[in-house]
C-alpha cells in the first residue's frame, strides 16, 4: 500500500526534548519502511529563515515556512516532523487546519525543570534580562488546548515519550503496527537506544 504522508509536530519550551524525540521517532519509523524528514526549528532558522528575527510577527514567518515545507512533504507521501517551540498557538492551529494530515506532541516541562537542564544558561541569562524576547520567561508560551499526545519529559524517560506517540500514530491509523505486536520490535529498541546514545542521554 502506498505510504500517505502526514506531519508530526513538536511543541514545547526550548529543552523540553522535542528535538530528542523527533530524532527518536524518525529512526524507528523509517525502519517500518516509512519516508521521513525531520525540520528542526533551529536548523530551519539557519538555512530558510536566515535573517529573521524573534518578534512576534518573525516568529510567526519561521514557523508558517516550516509548515509549508511539512504541507508539501506530507501531501507527497512523507511523514514530515516539525521540532519548534511555535509559541503562538493561532499559527499552529493554521497549520493544522492548512495540511489536515497533523499530529500535535506538546512536550510539557515545568520551568524550574527547564533551567536546571540548561546548560547554556540561556534561561538563567533570560531571566536576568540579559536576552529579550525569550519565550517562557519574557514572551509568552500558549499551551495547545487539545494536542494528540502530550508527553511529560521530567516524569517520563525518552523512551515512555516514543512508546507513547507510536501508540497515537498507530491509533490513528497513520503508521503500521511493530511486527510483534508488542510496541517496539527488538530492532526498533535498539535504533531508539542508538539514537538516544548519540544525543547524550544514555
Amino acid at each position: 500500500m502506498e505510504q500517505q504522508g502526514f506531519t508530526l509536530w513538536f511543541t514545547g519550551l526550548s529543552g523540553s526534548g522535542k528535538t530528542t524525540l523527533a530524532r527518536a521517532i524518525e529512526g524507528i519509523l523509517r525502519d517500518r519502511g516509512l519516508k521521513v524528514e525531520v525540520l528542526d526549528g533551529d536548523v530551519v532558522r539557519t538555512n530558510l529563515s536566515k535573517g529573521l528575527g524573534f518578534s512576534k510577527e518573525d516568529r510567526d514567518i519561521n514557523i508558517k515556512r516550516i509548515g509549508f515545507v511539512c504541507k508539501l512533504l506530507s501531501r507527497n507521501g512523507v511523514v514530515a516532523i516539525g521540532s519548534a517551540i511555535s509559541p503562538y498557538r493561532e499559527v499552529r492551529d493554521f497549520i493544522r487546519k492548512d495540511i489536515g494530515r497533523f499530529v500535535e506532541v506538546y512536550c510539557e516541562c515545568p520551568i524550574e525543570v527547564l533551567i536546571e537542564r540548561d546548560v547554556k544558561g540561556l534561561y538563567k541569562k533570560a531571566l536576568d534580562g540579559q536576552i529579550e524576547d525569550f519565550t517562557g520567561v519574557s514572551d509568552p508560551y500558549e499551551e495547545p488546548l487539545d494536542p494528540e499526545v502530550v508527553v511529560h519529559s521530567d516524569r517520563e524517560s525518552p523512551e515512555d515519550s516514543v512508546a507513547k506517540i507510536l501508540a497515537k500514530l498507530e491509533e490513528l491509523g497513520y503508521v503500521p503496527p511493530s511486527d510483534n505486536g508488542q510496541g517496539y520490535s527488538e530492532e526498533e529498541e535498539k535504533i531508539l537506544e542508538d539514537r538516544l546514545r548519540a544525543l547524550g542521554y544514555l
